[in-house]
């Protein structure tokens, strides 16, 4: 079994500040900024959040705070799904950065939720921040796609319902075949699209996926879709 914390997002009231996990607004770094360019375009990236690494988690590792980003595909085509392609980003402080260029910029582009204008009849983006709620619970072993392609539909399903949602640590429900970086490390964030109060292209009904290293130190994130 494994630890986890499922995540209840709310609109912030105001900017947060502080360094707490987060979605959108703008990054509270814990070090001096590094946010991540773009290979395909040479932009900064979209920030999506910042996430603490709790110690009831994930132990004593070397990071204290994750960032997550990824590049705005609606601005053109990049291969955001890939963890080595220099589209999406995990910024760990402290920490090393795997596979991407940074610029010492403080701010830059965030997430957004779409707003309907009734006088326009149209949906606008806007800037979004969200405060995050964390509630313990425990996610069962990892059963490796081999051994899922065999298991009845009833363990299945329970084993699926267990791993399902938004949620820091524990463990990951690939949609398709596993995708655990090489070399190991821990799940940080599982990132179900259609239950995001804001919006973010991971494909149809896609749902993301950040890794640690095992000694906490550097993150890799991908994700698939249907």
């Amino acid at each position: 079994m494994r630890r986890s914390y499922s995540l209840s997002l709310r609109p912030a009231s105001s900017p947060i500040r502080e360094l707490v996990t987060k979605f959108g607004g703008q990054p509270v770094w814990k070090l001096p900024p590094a946010w991540p360019i773009s290979a395909s375009s040479g932009e900064q990236m979209t920030f999506i959040c910042q996430v603490q690494l709790y110690p009831e988690i994930f132990g004593e590792t070397i990071g204290r705070m994750a960032y997550i980003f990824m590049t705005d595909i609606e601005r053109g085509v990049a291969a955001t799904w890939d963890p080595d392609a220099g589209e999406n980003a995990v910024i760990v402080h402290p920490g090393r950065t795997l596979r991407v260029q940074t610029k010492p910029l403080a701010t830059g582009p965030s997430i957004y939720e779409y707003i309907e204008i009734p006088e326009r009849g149209a949906m606008e983006p806007r800037p979004a921040e969200f405060a995050v709620d964390v509630f313990r619970r425990t996610d069962p072993d990892f059963v490796d796609e081999a051994n899922r392609i065999g298991m009845e539909d009833a363990a299945f399903q329970k084993y699926e319902k267990a791993c399902e949602g938004n949620k820091i640590g524990g463990t990951p429900l690939f949609l398709q075949e596993d995708a655990m970086p090489g070399g190991g490390g821990q799940l940080l964030i599982q990132l179900d699209s259609t239950k995001l109060p804001f919006y973010v292209n991971f494909g149809d009904c896609g749902v993301a996926w950040a890794f640690l290293s095992p000694d906490g130190s550097a993150g890799k994130f991908l994700f698939q879709s249907y």
